[in-house]
């Protein structure tokens, strides 16, 4: 079960063309969201510990991102 609100990856699916978009796709697409997000959050949380910060910023998850493509 994802936290992200079906409804609004239903529109960014909108957004990029989509006419119709079935619920399990929007479930799919929210699932596969926040297992991408959940891995960039922790390279951030890695980074700003390694860096002797509690607090993760915008740098942290901008490099957390370049890592992992």
């Amino acid at each position: 079960m994802t936290e992200l609100p079906v409804a609004a990856v239903d529109r960014i699916i909108r957004r990029s063309g989509g006419q119709r978009v079935s619920e399990s796709a929007a479930k799919e697409l929210a699932e596969v969201l926040e297992e991408y997000a959940l891995d960039i959050a922790k390279e951030a949380t890695s980074l700003a510990e390694h860096a002797g910060r509690k607090t993760v910023r915008d740098t942290d998850v901008r490099l957390a991102l370049r890592r992992k493509e």
